[in-house]
């Protein structure tokens, strides 16, 4: 099934992917740095103006799934045609946009071509490459998101120095040179009879996310209840649906459910690096925006570099060696940022690398370990909700981050520090760094990963497979 030939297909496609998925995620942040600017030109509260990233967040968490689903049943050169000409439009769309409206119509349709991406990224080395080797091309992904979040910042700051904001939209017009070589390189694939597709499922779940994200985000309770409704009505539906829009049976592969919930939590954490950073600069260090972007271009960068390193390692030497290495990068991080949080902002610069790297060689363990855990018939769907539960995480953890941070803590519990706002981040990395070392307890509990080669021998010994 691997042939050579194919895994050459595949290493094209994942170089292609990287820059598609650089792209892919530099449009996504580069807008956060122009929000006061937009707000002031129409006249909208910050919170107003925040629909321009709040709205692609959630259509690109839902969309990821619903891609991934649709890869099941349809040609990924045909999904990934839609899905970047759908990009494109929206980037025309917000590019010659005069009001509000269509600058966030755009960045919606932007949205929902872009869930493409991720969904896909992940498709492609599981159907084009060995599970030994898919580590590398993983790690692809991962260095496409360093690169975009290193440039982001970047483009955005040079672009808004002599042009107006609706140039942010132009860079993402790029990716249509790309689909040719899609095209080209994508194998035709035998698909099976066409199965209906649940639209009130799909909706459901959307509607779902939809409500807990703004409950969590806004602090309206009433959304969280009425989105944990709708998630009981989603689950009722794929229990008595013919073909419901994911099987009841993939929650059923408990190393699958298992390994999504860790998946959950490590996103949630590993966040705050990029949510919480930069308002520990601008709040402690009082950095205005464009030297806070350079402070965590080193980060980025080194995760760029480092990205590839991860994935061979995971290839080499199995998930758990670098989820060991990643956690122990990570925990160093947050340590390091509790006891030294009011230093120069050169050293939280620094600091910053290794937890960047290690959320990267996180990221890339657990992609790697979804993939291995999934029937073909699953792989799809699977990897869809792998990827839109990480979104989840990071829009419910930001708003929770949010939160702590708006209202402070009740009572400074660190003898270190004085300051009440480096008290407040150090008390909140000391949190997070205990947190992670829950997540190790629960691995090595659950997959008795210090004892095994790699998560997933350790998976097929608790199903008895090894």
């Amino acid at each position: 099934m691997f042939t050579d030939t194919r895994q050459q297909r595949g290493h094209v496609l994942m170089r292609l992917m990287m820059f598609t998925v650089m792209i892919s995620s530099m449009n996504a942040l580069m807008f956060n740095v122009v929000l006061p600017q937009i707000s002031k030109e129409f006249q909208l509260t910050l919170a107003q103006a925040s629909w321009l990233s709040s709205a692609y967040t959630l259509i690109y968490a839902f969309g990821t799934v619903t891609y991934g689903k649709l890869a099941d049943r349809f040609q990924l050169k045909s999904l990934l045609t839609f899905g970047l000409t759908l990009f494109a439009a929206g980037s025309l769309v917000g590019l010659l946009s005069h009001t509000f409206a269509f600058a966030l119509l755009g960045r919606c349709l932007q949205s929902a071509g872009a869930a493409a991406i991720p969904a896909i990224a992940l498709i492609i080395p599981v159907r084009y490459f060995a599970p030994e080797q898919r580590g590398s091309a993983i790690s692809m992904s991962a260095v496409g998101v360093a690169l975009g979040s290193a440039l982001a910042p970047v483009i955005s700051a040079i672009v808004v120095s002599f042009a107006n904001w609706r140039w942010l939209f132009l860079p993402s017009l790029l990716m249509l040179a790309l689909l040719p070589l899609y095209r080209k390189y994508l194998e035709h694939e035998l698909k099976g009879t066409p199965r209906t597709f649940d639209w009130l499922g799909g909706s459901l779940l959307a509607i779902s996310v939809a409500l807990l994200l703004f409950g969590v985000t806004d602090q309206t309770w009433w959304c969280l209840i009425a989105g944990l409704v709708v998630l009981l009505l989603f689950v009722v539906r794929i229990r008595t649906a013919k073909d419901p829009f994911i099987q009841p049976g993939l929650f059923q592969n408990k190393p699958y459910a298992i390994t999504l919930t860790l998946a959950f939590l490590i996103a949630g954490i590993g966040v705050s690096l990029y949510f919480l950073t930069p308002i520990l600069f601008a709040e402690v260090y009082h950095l205005d925006s464009n030297w806070i972007g350079f402070a965590m271009v080193p980060a980025a960068i080194a995760s760029s570099i480092l990205g590839r390193k991860g994935g061979k390692l995971a290839d080499l030497k199995g998930n758990t060696y670098l989820l060991t290495v990643a956690s122990g990068s990570i925990l160093a991080c947050f340590v390091l940022l509790s006891i030294l949080t009011g230093v120069s902002p050169l050293w939280i610069s620094l600091f910053l690398v290794f937890g960047n790297v290690g959320q990267s060689f996180l990221q890339i363990a657990m992609s790697n370990s979804v993939s291995r855990v999934l029937t073909k018939d699953q792989v799809g769907v699977g990897m869809g909700l792998f990827s839109m539960t990480s979104f989840i995480a990071q829009g419910v953890a930001s708003g929770v981050y949010g939160l702590v941070v708006a209202h402070g803590l009740a009572v400074n519990g660190d003898p270190l520090h004085a300051d009440s706002a480096i008290s407040l981040f150090s008390n909140i990395y000391l949190v997070l760094a205990a947190l992670h070392i829950g997540i190790l307890l629960f691995c090595r509990r659950h997959f008795r990963i210090w004892g095994s080669g790699s998560i997933e021998t350790a998976v097929n010994q608790k199903q008895g497979l090894a």
